[in-house]
Formats: structure tokens, C-alpha cells, sequence
């Protein structure tokens, strides 16, 4: 009887000590807001106000299960399967797919950093992105510089990529990652590479990213690197980069100021022949290139600890070189977001966010029309959009 009961309380130990060398968390995040949108175009030169309930605002909602399973000599595997989805309505988004936003598994190396393989998010979501007032920044989409032309408010996955981020190295961190084309003959049609390096010291915080998409706009490869379907996309059509740097200073924890400047260009934009091509979500753009360059400045100060202020101002310059969309045009965004938000609780917040955009030297084409994030775009240059929301991580 004294073995047997010792036999038992060693399984139980035993059992006891796997279950917590591994683990899986489910986690979310739901974010719903009202919003008052001015002059929302309801056909081409008319706009009207619109009051809708949205999703996401500051952030997308979502949900996911994240593990960790500890291999021994500071070894793990590690995976993440994350799901997106509208609060409004129940839909799926990323086109339906089930775990759209995030699909990966790997190894972390204490000692060295983590090893991940799947559709994944590349450094300038990771590293510069908090930098910013948009994105995984304060201002989340509201933020949002026009289109999303520099993905720091996080559209774009790399689908078939194999990703590497070094661990801190006394502040300074580093990656590299590489997304196949999954074409038999087409290795170099809608591959995609890109590098980033960020150094925290106290207060200051710097970083950098760069991405590279070669893709062929008279042969589309729609199961690469970058996908229309699911919307994994900032623009479609011919090769793309994307560079950006940020910093990032904080006072004390009361405040802190960030600038950012990033510049994206894509060539042979709405690949010719293809009636669904698009550059973001507002309007068809279909010409030789376009190039953006975007400045941004935001901050954040803290009233409380639980009640925040923050704003950011961008100045974003284009160039598009003409095309079926129309003649050659230089246009060039205004943007001014606002934003006071609340805790009621370390998981669960209220918000108030306001942005003003102006657009000029659009030279009449629709796609330049005033637009803030996913909201109706305007009927013309100008947009006013104001929200009131409330966002719960769990």
C-alpha cells in the first residue's frame, strides 16, 4: 500500500512538472467603435455623413492560441495561430482565412533568438511600427498613414516565410526574413526579403526596417510571398520596397515623443488587364509607379496612469507616373490625429479619437480623394472622422 501510494504521487509530480515545462495560452483582443465620417462619397463627386458601428479602431480584433513548449538546455518550441475577425457583424477577415493574421511555428533560443517558419509579420511591424502613432503604436488605425503604403499600420504578412529575430543583445536587436514564391520556375515571382536592427538605451529607442517584394505584374503569382485573396497586401503589381526609421523618447513614463519617416514605392501598380487590382482599399489605381514618402511626429502623455492623451501629425509626399488612371500627379497628404483614451481595468479601455485629412495636387484622380483608414472614402479632398470606442484584451 506504501509503494502504491508513493507510485502515485510520482505520477502526480511527474504530470505536474510537464505540464509546466509546456503550455498553451488562448488569448484576444475585441475593439468596437461609433464613428461619424463627413461627406462619405456615395457616388462619384457625392458624399454624404455617415454614422456607422465599426470595427477596430485602435486595434483589430482577433483571437488566437500561443504556445511554448520547453525542450530543455534553454530551447523551445514555440507556435502562434491567430484568428481576425469583424465585431460588427461576425465575419472572418484576411479573406475567410481561419488564421489569417498569424500562422507559424519554430524554436526560441535563449541564448541566441527565435527560429519561426509560416505567414508572419516582417520588422517593420515588429521594430518600428511602436515607434509610431499608428499600428501597434499608440494611435493604432486611426493613425494610419494613406493606404497603409508603408505597412506600419500592419496590412501585409509574408506568407511562406522563414523569419529570424535575435534576442537583445545589451539593447540592440536584429532580423532577417525571407518569404518564397511557391512557383515551380518562378522562384523570383512574388518572393520577398527584409532586415531590421532596433537599439533601446534608457529612454531612447531607434530602429530601422527594410522589405523587398519582386514581383512579375504580367504573370501574377497569387500563392507567394504577398496574396490579394486574403488582403495580405499594400499594393499589387510589379516589385516593391518599403524603408523606414524611427525613434522614440520617453519622459519618466509620463511621456513620450516619436518621429518616423518611411518611403514606399511599387512599380507597374494594378498589374494591366486585371480589373481587380487596387492600391489599398479606397479606390482602383492602375499606371507606371507610385512613391510615397511619409514624416511623421506623435506623442503621448500620460494624465494619470490610467488616462493618456496622444496625437500625431504626417506629412505624406506622392508621386504616381500616370497611367490608365490618368495623367502623371504629385499628390501630397495632410493628416492630424487625436486621441484621449481610458483603463477601466489592465485589460479593458475606452477611447475618443478624431482625424483630419486634406489631400492636394490629386490632378482629379479618385484614388487621391481624402480617405482615412477603412472608412467610406471622401467624395473629395478633405475627411473628418470622429469615434468613440471601447477595446478588451482577454
Amino acid at each position: 500500500m506504501k509503494l502504491k501510494s508513493l507510485t502515485i504521487a510520482a505520477l502526480v509530480l511527474f504530470t505536474g512538472a510537464a505540464h509546466a515545462q509546456s503550455s498553451v495560452t488562448l488569448y484576444g483582443l475585441i475593439d468596437v467603435n461609433m464613428a461619424y465620417t463627413n461627406s462619405a462619397k456615395t457616388t462619384p463627386g457625392n458624399g454624404a455623413s455617415e454614422f456607422s458601428l465599426q470595427n477596430a479602431g485602435l486595434s483589430t480584433s482577433r483571437w488566437g492560441l500561443r504556445g511554448n513548449e520547453d525542450l530543455g538546455g534553454g530551447l523551445s518550441a514555440v507556435f502562434d495561430l491567430e484568428n481576425g475577425f469583424m465585431i460588427n457583424n461576425g465575419a472572418a477577415k484576411n479573406g475567410g482565412a481561419m488564421f489569417g493574421r498569424q500562422a507559424w511555428v519554430g524554436l526560441s533560443s535563449k541564448q541566441y533568438g527565435t527560429l519561426t517558419l509560416g505567414r508572419q509579420y516582417e520588422f517593420i511591424v515588429d521594430y518600428v511600427a511602436p515607434l509610431s502613432g499608428t499600428g501597434s503604436g499608440f494611435g493604432g488605425n486611426f493613425g494610419a498613414h494613406p493606404y497603409d503604403n508603408d505597412n506600419l499600420d500592419n496590412d501585409m504578412r509574408l506568407n511562406n516565410s522563414i523569419k529570424f529575430s535575435s534576442i537583445s543583445y545589451n539593447g540592440f536587436k536584429a532580423g532577417a526574413i525571407y518569404a518564397f514564391s511557391n512557383q515551380a520556375g518562378g522562384a523570383g515571382n512574388n518572393n520577398a526579403y527584409g532586415l531590421g536592427a532596433s537599439y533601446a538605451n534608457g529612454p531612447v529607442t531607434v530602429a530601422a526596417a527594410y522589405l523587398q517584394l519582386s514581383r512579375n505584374s504580367n504573370n501574377q503569382n497569387l500563392t507567394g510571398a504577398s496574396s490579394f485573396a486574403d488582403g495580405n497586401f499594400v499594393s499589387w503589381g510589379g516589385d516593391q520596397q518599403i524603408w523606414t526609421v524611427g525613434a522614440q523618447y520617453k519622459f519618466d513614463n509620463k511621456a513620450q515623443v516619436g518621429v518616423v519617416y518611411s518611403h514606399s514605392v511599387t512599380y507597374n501598380i494594378g498589374a494591366p488587364g486585371n480589373a481587380t487590382s487596387l492600391f489599398g482599399a479606397s479606390a482602383g489605381l492602375t499606371g507606371s509607379s507610385m512613391k510615397f514618402d511619409n514624416f511623421e511626429i506623435n506623442g503621448r502623455y500620460f494624465v494619470k496612469p490610467d488616462f493618456s492623451l496622444g496625437a500625431s501629425y504626417t506629412y505624406t509626399m506622392g508621386a504616381f507616373g500616370g497611367g490608365l488612371s490618368g495623367a502623371p500627379a504629385t499628390p501630397h497628404w495632410n493628416q492630424v490625429m487625436v486621441q484621449a483614451d481610458y483603463n477601466l481595468s489592465p485589460r479593458t479601455d475606452v477611447y475618443l479619437a478624431g482625424v483630419y485629412q486634406r489631400v492636394g495636387g490629386g490632378n482629379g484622380i479618385q484614388a487621391f480623394n481624402a480617405g482615412v483608414y477603412n472608412m467610406t472614402p471622401s467624395s473629395g479632398n478633405q475627411q473628418v472622422v470622429a469615434a468613440i470606442g471601447m477595446r478588451h484584451r482577454f
